[in-house]
């Protein structure tokens, strides 16, 4: 409305066309409220009536569908419908969703007071801002119609004899219709947020926006573990096994050369190819370990502790596996935490440990080191404190300057396979 533009616009238009089509629709709504509560009263004592009186309680529903259509014409962002579908199908059925549901009786107490209220303040606001300019800015024409020339009314209230005083009506009018015109913005914009106040699930809309961006947020988490594993796989079956019989070609070839230069050529190529060979079985094992895809948790951290440079005890009890995502995440929060002991922390031990209970996966990371680690310094746990609060888990880090660190990470889960121990306790 700030805009230059606005009053070219059709805005004032659509303003003015919401609020009269707000004014009919009361009058249509009062009237069929009016002649259901009065058929149904007096047919209620034949118990003929209840259908109506049940009628009319539902009411609100046609009333909140056709406004929230109306507020299209001022509104550019779209209502939702908030109701839910019936659990299973029927009249019956649907009817107790509807009569349980709380934006039910919402919009029936909306056409409540639409139709004591709203529509008479529409048909005003229409009136005052709209209709009396216009009439105002008309005066010249119903002078030479109506008048003969000669008088005329303004509003049913003022006798104008002159044609100066006539087209002096006119302007007023014009100048009163612009000023109308921001009144009907206005009068449009509070009944549009009114009526999506009341009628308009907002909440409901914001949490089901929010459920579905976790949804897709979990969506992306699992395509990108099936591509880590694909990578792995394809690393696995291709590379490495090119890698294998290149050295073993490499080996034979160096026992079967007399001593001289190229047997010291083939010599070196071998080792090289084995070192090669070593990198890539260590960098397939951090994209994706075997061993936490077939045992899980308990014997990848254990795998990983007897990699670690750092000496680490591990104590881990868990019932049995979990969700491939949980599994993968809680892994890797392990893996970085041990790398940046190792790197950084210049400790002599470490520990894992961690358990379930209550229907979360807890770990912890501990170190004896100097502490001061910070995550936001580029340690990498910042990348995976966000991997774990995309499945809803916590992640938290405690350095004090001269240690110890604790790594402290939970995820809500269930155990989907148990475990031969948890098998024989059942």
């Amino acid at each position: 409305m700030s805009r230059p533009g606005f009053l070219l616009s059709a805005w004032p238009w659509r303003a003015a066309g919401y609020l009269l089509s707000g004014a009919l629709t009361g009058v249509l709504a009062l009237v069929a409220l009016v002649t259901s509560a009065a058929v149904g009263g007096v047919l209620a004592v034949m118990l003929v009536g209840l259908p109506l009186l049940l009628v009319l309680a539902l009411a609100g529903l046609p009333v909140g569908r056709v406004e929230r259509r109306r507020l299209r014409m001022v509104d550019r962002d779209p209502v939702p419908e908030p109701h839910q579908l019936p659990a299973a199908p029927g009249l019956r059925s649907w009817l107790t969703t509807r009569l349980r549901e709380q934006i039910t009786w919402r919009e029936l107490a909306y056409t409540v007071l639409f139709t004591v209220l709203l529509w008479p303040l529409d048909a005003l606001v229409v009136t005052v801002a709209l209709l009396f300019p216009l009439s105002m800015a008309a005066t010249p024409l119903l002078m030479a119609t109506i008048g003969e020339g000669d008088e005329t009314k303004v509003l049913k209230q003022w006798t104008v004899t002159t044609w100066p005083t006539a087209f002096g009506v006119a302007v007023l009018g014009v100048l009163l219709l612009a000023l109308g015109a921001y009144a009907l913005g206005v009068a449009a914009g509070a009944r549009a947020e009114l009526t999506r106040l009341l009628i308009a699930d907002r909440d409901g809309d914001l949490g089901a926006r929010v459920v579905e961006l976790s949804r897709s947020r979990v969506r992306l988490v699992d395509a990108f573990e099936a591509e880590r594993r694909r990578i792995e796989r394809d690393l696995h079956d291709g590379a490495q096994q090119r890698l294998v019989a290149l050295t073993m070609t490499l080996g034979l070839a160096r026992l079967d050369a007399p001593p001289g230069p190229l047997a010291d050529q083939l010599a070196k190529a071998h080792d090289e190819a084995g070192k090669a060979l070593a990198e890539l079985r260590e960098l397939i094992h951090g994209i994706h370990p075997k061993v936490l895809a077939d045992y899980g948790i308990e014997a990848a951290v254990a795998d990983a502790a007897d990699r670690s440079v750092v000496p680490v005890e591990v104590d881990l009890s868990l019932p049995g596996r979990f969700d491939q995502a949980v599994e993968a995440a809680a892994y890797f929060v392990v893996c970085e935490a041990l790398a940046n002991i190792a790197r950084h922390s210049g400790a002599s031990r470490a520990e894992v440990r961690g358990g379930y209970a209550a229907g979360r996966l807890l770990l912890e990371v501990r170190d004896d080191g100097r502490g001061g680690a910070d995550a936001s310094a580029g340690s990498g746990l910042t990348g995976l404190a966000d991997r774990v609060s995309v499945l809803d888990g916590r992640l938290s880090l405690s350095s004090p300057p001269g240690g110890p660190t604790l790594l402290r990470v939970e995820f809500p889960c269930e155990a989907t396979e148990l475990s031969e121990a948890a098998d024989r306790f059942a």
